[in-house]
């Protein structure tokens, strides 16, 4: 191997490192305990180093989220070809997507509420973002009829994400999920 490909697989290497350590802050304590000077000290690097990966906590963020969107289209392709059934597909997506959400909050919140420096709905997006997106629009394309595909896979998507976060946030009761869940399918479905 030569010097520079020895470099170039330590620089990709810390920043690996950079990314988990942030994802495992924010997850046990929360993404305003993850600041460079914490980061710096858990990976047990300068924050100079830290700084010549990512220029601030905001692409750290974004860096996370990239990955996040990674691990969910894998989750909503597995869902999707679990069935062939396409109401049984948009449920299974709708689960793997709520599941997801319920498992992973504070990767959720760096991937889908808090401000990042991402593009969305856009073709500059990232490969990992659209390639969700386009699980999500995959399971709604049976049912879109005479309605546009992607303003319908939109609001399918607003109507998940938003039970899940009023839910989160304890404005919806827990227990009452499934139930909102369901309506939310015969919906889409029918």
């Amino acid at each position: 191997m030569t010097i520079q490909g020895r470099r170039e697989r330590e620089r990709a290497e810390r920043e690996r490192l950079i990314i988990s350590a942030a994802r495992e802050l924010a997850e046990t304590e929360g993404w305003d305990a993850v600041t460079t000077r914490r980061l710096a000290a858990e990976i047990e690097y300068s924050q100079p180093v830290l700084y010549s990966h990512f220029k601030s906590k905001d692409a750290i963020m974004a860096a996370v989220a990239v990955e996040g969107f990674a691990e969910l289209a894998a989750a909503l392709r597995a869902a999707r070809a679990s069935s062939t059934d396409p109401a049984r597909v948009l449920a299974g997506v709708a689960r793997a997507y709520a599941d997801f959400a319920e498992r992973r909050p504070a990767l959720y919140d760096a991937m889908f509420t808090l401000a990042v420096d991402l593009p969305f709905a856009s073709p500059e997006a990232p490969e990992a973002l659209q390639a969700g997106f386009g699980e999500i629009r995959e399971a709604v394309r049976p049912f879109a009829g005479g309605d546009d595909l992607e303003a319908l896979t939109e609001t399918f998507w607003s109507g998940l994400h938003g039970l899940l976060t009023l839910m989160r946030n304890r404005r919806l009761r827990r227990e009452e999920h499934d139930v909102r869940l369901a309506v939310l399918l015969r919906r889409f479905s029918a």
